[in-house]
Parts: structure tokens; sequence; C-alpha cells
């Protein structure tokens, strides 16, 4: 059984992530819990843990131009198919944060707030959490405009001024940057 979670469905730039991970049955870790209830330092610590422990995990994305192709509802799903397929050993069965299940191969079933349910949905959500992080801190460096290493793409004042000022750049996604660039 494999949990499967995302991160970044709401901001401004950058892909959406999706994150699978099979962990040993009956296992606890210590901590884990939704990602967006652990603080940046914990769920960096945790995403180790997570990786050392998992039976298999994969992570796995939708492009900002797959956002913009296929909406991101679509772009999620996409990334969470991709995340289940991606898995080193293969899950007979997912469960899936959320209230909707992406057209996997393999039985599922959505849980509402999983993350805070299911201890593999839990660690999915750190994994994917923690992995698009990353792929903002990246940005920051190509971008450093932009501030993503303050807002990891997330709709705030500085990122909306930031955009107003410099204008959009290739990774944000320019059909959630309607009201801004008016």
């Amino acid at each position: 059984m494999c949990g499967v979670d995302e991160a970044g469905r709401g901001p401004l730039a950058g892909p959406v992530c999706a994150a699978a991970v099979i962990l040993p049955q009956g296992l606890i870790l210590e901590g884990v819990n939704d990602s967006k209830k652990l603080t940046e330092k914990k769920r960096e610590k945790l995403f180790d843990v997570i990786i050392e422990s998992a039976v298999a995990y994969s992570v796995a994305y939708a492009t900002v131009e797959e956002i913009e192709e296929i909406n991101i509802l679509n772009a999620t799903m996409l990334a969470m198919k991709r995340a289940v397929e991606g898995l080193q050993v293969p899950a007979d069965f997912a469960y899936i944060d959320g209230n909707r299940t992406p057209d996997l191969d393999i039985p599922c079933e959505y849980i509402i707030k999983g993350d805070a349910r299911s201890m593999s949905v839990a660690a999915a959500s750190i994994l994917a959490k923690v992995s698009r992080d990353r792929l903002l801190l990246e940005y920051a460096k190509e971008y450093p405009q932009y501030c993503f290493e303050k807002h990891k793409g997330y709709g705030t004042k500085l990122h909306t001024d930031m955009i107003k000022e410099h204008g959009p750049s290739p990774v944000h996604r320019m059909s959630f940057l309607k009201n801004i660039l008016k």
C-alpha cells in the first residue's frame, strides 16, 4: 500500500509535485504529520528519515507548461500518477490525500485529510513539500529578482510586488497571474 500526496497546487510559480511512499507495515515514524503542520527544519529532518525507512518512494512533477495546458487539478492528478508509477516496488493499492483519485492501474481510495490520518500519506506529504521547496531554492539562484527562497512561489505580497516590478519569469504560471498583471 502506498500513500500519495501533493505540494504546490496554489503557488504562482513552479510545478506541482507529488510523492508516493510505501512504508513497512505498522511503522510509526515519530513526528511525521501533515507537512503544513511542521516547520521547514522539521520537514527537512524527516525527509531523510522517510527515505531511509521507506520500502519504496517516488517524487514526480507536472510542469508549469502542463499546468497551463490541462489545468492545475489535472496536472496534480498527472503528477500523482507519475509518482505511483515511479515506485521502485510496485504498490497494490494507493491511498490518495484529498477528495479525488488519479487514473491509476491499481485500486485506490481518496482520504480527506489523509496526511493527518495515514502515516504513508503524511510521509508523501513531506517528501512532496520538501522536494518542491528545494526546487524553488534552485529557481531562486536562477531568478534572484523574485526572492523564491522566501515565499517558494506562493502569492505573498513580496512575490506579487516582484512580478509587478520584473514581469513574469519562465517558471510562472501565467493563468495564475491574470489579476496581478492587469
